[in-house]
């Protein structure tokens, strides 16, 4: 078996991060299914916002829905990005930074257990890696 190339495992991680990102974008707008459905996080904009009030127990509802809004805008940004291999290193930089936030959320207003639990440190972690790693196979980046 021929060995991987790290420009190849940085397009597994630059594709599953990016899709990471939009898939959480992508559930906070009913696309995965109705609020309640198995797998389903949020279900609908408002349940998404009253998450982010939560995890930022200062805000009140109209700052969290800035702060929801900023989130999805650098979540979309960073997952196409991601996916096409553009400016790699400052999406993969980016999505290190915004993750790291909301394990640190997770972890103040739920238990220290919570973003283990769910993978965001790993998420965080796989993407400083990528910022590392120069050229990824099938990358904008590359041309």
């Amino acid at each position: 078996m021929k060995n991987i190339s790290i420009p190849q495992a940085g397009l597994v991680l630059r594709v599953v991060l990016g899709i990471t990102m939009l898939s959480a974008v992508a559930d906070r707008f009913g696309l995965w299914g109705a609020p309640g459905a198995p797998g389903v996080a949020w279900g609908n904009w408002e349940n998404f916002i009253a998450y982010t009030q939560t995890l930022n127990s200062f805000a009140s509802k109209s700052v969290a829905g800035i702060l929801g809004a900023l989130a999805t805008f650098f979540e979309v940004v960073f997952g196409i990005t991601l996916i096409i291999g553009f400016k790699t290193r400052i999406s993969a930089l980016g999505t290190s930074a915004l993750l790291l936030l909301f394990a640190i959320a997770m972890a103040t207003s739920s238990t220290i257990k919570a973003p283990f639990d769910y993978s965001v440190l790993t998420s965080a972690a796989a993407a400083l890696l990528l910022s590392v790693i120069g050229k990824t196979s099938f990358a904008v980046d590359n041309k």
